[in-house]
């Protein structure tokens, strides 16, 4: 009885709950905090799988995503009610997702029309080669002064161009305007708020702006970007603020709650580190890598190869903020691939053993350029390469610079921030799932020379989505003001190696990522056909090219000696 007591009582005190949905590239959560301190009460997480139907295509199921969020909020809420926990109290859900990633469906049938293409997909390469030969100079930075973006596979329009030229049933949808466009967040919040059955088409300023579409001046889709890549602008979502409510949940254990916050996941992760203010950072250690520094409500165009991004927008009459950002394709994929390609180890926290049995990388560097290489050098041709190899070489030290790999593209990053801004950063604030590699921490720390902070409740994307749906008009049971602001306890990794060897680590990076540029290209051959010459591969080209002069050399020597 006393029990039964203390349970209704600690469900009183708990006061209104917000819910969040992370839906992520390698899996999904949804996460139920306390609104007033911030506490993380429950959550569940389910992995997603990723196909790879050719080389450099990265593909999901969105039924499956779909799927996952259900499954999630359903295991979530039955953990919540073993807890005494009541879910009534929840009262509002925020979205955040992985962005760029491209769907287009049926508002009829409520069908998606193809897979998911995954951000790092590489399958639009002589799209944006094309694309960028067509421009006045051949100049990737083209439409950047309307994006904030380069002209690149990473972002949406080009992955939807690619899904009109070849796909026939999404250009069939088009013809007969049933098809809609959305990232990750405008599938759920349709498919989540009812679907063919009166589903809200919408997404927010921060997912939009990651589309090549929308100009992050007027802060809508541009009819001239849409031009630019031919995509009718009745296909796309709403654009809509990242903090109010869209629309209620129409089915499951929480049917009725407003979903009222929507965040790319990097914006979530800037607001739930609680970077509000002009100069402050962060950087997401995820699939990706991803280092984001609010510059106030002015955008801020990069002279060092960073994108300017939609920060965040929190209500519908508040003032956007922008974001410089640096973004890195590859950073805790390289630990996927090292397990699932490579199989030297079974799972993620083997590697931090492995590598910290060394303490070393002993010369060796690996430049993971799978999908070419991100921020600062925007080169889609780059490819991985593992160099300074010695017959002493183990696994271990290729553990140890698959860590070190991550820390220098962030390093790379911070440098281009601190050249395009007067205010150099003091100390790295850092989240995400590679966060919990200690020994990862360090060598950051190390490598730039500056302290690492690293919250204790790692949850900051989540907690961001959370933030901006309760924060939102008409819920509003959680406050953004800053003196309401629960204080983050942290933990601080401070640098414990000289600048100087730091410095020749990072020259010696510099030194492989040039070994890995301009490995691949897709320029077609001249007789026409769709097949990749052999010597578009200029290493390759050399090779082959060197290997025959070699050959007749050597006959013609060996016709001399008879």
């Amino acid at each position: 009885m006393n029990g039964t007591m203390a349970a209704s009582s600690n469900r009183i005190t708990l006061g209104p709950l917000v819910a969040a949905i992370d839906q992520g590239t390698s899996s999904t959560r949804f996460l139920v905090f306390n609104a007033k301190t911030a506490e993380l009460l429950s959550h569940h997480q389910v992995e997603i799988k990723q196909s790879f139907p050719k080389e450099g295509w990265v593909e999901e199921d969105p039924k499956e995503i779909l799927q996952s969020v259900y499954e999630c909020m359903d295991r979530t809420c039955e953990k919540l009610t073993q807890l005494n926990i009541d879910i009534s109290n929840i009262k509002a859900i925020g979205v955040t997702n992985q962005r760029e990633t491209t769907l287009v469906w049926d508002k009829e049938t409520g069908e998606p029309l193809y897979n998911a293409i995954v951000w790092l997909d590489l399958r639009t390469q002589s799209t944006v080669e094309r694309l960028i030969n067509k421009t006045p100079g051949k100049n990737k930075n083209h439409l950047k002064h309307k994006t904030g973006l380069p002209i690149s596979t990473y972002f949406s329009a080009v992955k939807l161009r690619w899904l009109m030229d070849n796909v026939e049933k999404v250009h069939e949808a088009v013809l007969s305007h049933r098809a809609m466009f959305g990232t990750v967040d405008s599938w759920l919040i349709w498919c989540l708020t009812g679907g063919k059955k009166g589903g809200v088409h919408c997404t927010d300023v921060t997912n939009a702006s990651r589309t090549m579409l929308f100009n992050i001046h007027t802060m809508d889709w541009d009819p001239e970007l849409c031009k630019y890549f031919d995509i009718p602008m009745e296909i796309l979502p709403k654009v809509r603020s990242s903090s109010e409510i869209y629309g209620l949940m129409k089915s499951g254990p929480l049917t009725g709650v407003p979903i009222s916050g929507c965040l790319g996941d990097q914006s979530a992760a800037l607001v739930g580190q609680m970077c509000f203010k002009d100069g402050q950072a962060k950087n997401t250690y995820g699939t990706g890598c991803f280092l984001l520094k609010n510059v106030g409500t002015k955008p801020v165009m990069s002279d060092h190869g960073l994108l300017t991004t939609v920060a965040y927008k929190l209500g519908r009459d508040k003032p956007a903020c922008y974001a410089l950002e640096g973004s890195v394709a590859i950073a805790g994929a390289v630990v996927r691939w090292l397990k699932d390609n490579l199989g030297i180890i079974q799972t993620s926290t083997e590697l931090e053993k492995l590598a910290a049995d060394v303490g070393t990388s002993y010369g060796c560097y690996f430049v993971p350029a799978f999908s070419g290489l991100y921020a600062p050098y925007w080169e889609p041709s780059a490819r991985g390469i593992i160099c300074g190899l010695t017959q002493f070489t183990n696994r271990s030290h290729l553990a140890f610079a698959a860590l070190e790999a991550v820390c220098f593209q962030t390093r790379e990053i911070l440098d281009a921030m601190n050249q395009d801004s007067c205010i150099h950063l003091s100390q790295l604030q850092v989240d995400g799932g590679m966060t919990s590699n200690r020994l990862l921490m360090q060598l950051q720390a190390d490598i730039l020379c500056i302290p690492v902070v690293k919250p204790s409740m790692p949850e900051t994307t989540a907690l961001g989505a959370a933030m901006a749906a309760g924060a939102a008009e008409g819920v509003s049971v959680w406050s953004l003001n800053p003196e309401d602001l629960t204080e983050v306890t942290s933990e601080k990794f401070e640098p414990q190696i000289n600048p100087e060897e730091s410095e020749l680590r990072y020259a010696r990076w510099k030194k492989a990522v040039q070994r890995a540029m301009n490995w691949e290209t897709t320029e077609p051959v001249n007789n026409g056909d769709e097949e990749t010459s052999i010597f578009s591969s200029v290493p390759l080209g050399f090779y082959i090219l060197g290997s025959m002069f070699m050959l007749i050399g050597a006959k013609y020597i060996a016709a001399g000696q008879k």
